[in-house]
């Protein structure tokens, strides 16, 4: 996982395959967009290649958190065909933004 911080987006860049084991490195990742407060949080999740409850759990809290204090959740694709899977099963995709251009969300940064 890696976390990088632009003037108004914090990224959060997930690889691999992504279960319960993992859902402390994702709280952490949550814990620190949250401190940095910048408006957009944006997750890569174009190089996940399984996931399971874990991290959809940890999306959810994340944006329940981002829309109670009014910042955006985007997540970023394409995705790979077992994670569409999760959240189409689970009903959960409505819930989120899904983008498929980051270098738009970044250019959008560089122009504030």
């Amino acid at each position: 996982m890696r976390l990088t911080c632009h003037d108004r987006v914090f990224e959060i860049t997930v690889r691999g395959e992504i279960d319960d084991d993992e859902s402390d490195l994702l709280q952490a990742a949550w814990a620190e967009a949250d401190d940095s407060a910048r408006p957009v949080t944006l997750v890569d999740l174009s190089q996940v290649t399984f996931a399971d409850s874990g991290l959809l759990n940890a999306l959810l809290d994340a944006w329940r958190r981002h829309r109670d204090t009014d910042r955006a959740l985007l997540l970023l694709g394409p995705l790979h065909p077992a994670v569409e899977r999760l959240f189409s099963l689970t009903g959960t995709r409505e819930h989120f933004t899904f983008i498929d251009s980051r270098a738009r969300v970044l250019r959008a940064d560089d122009a504030t």
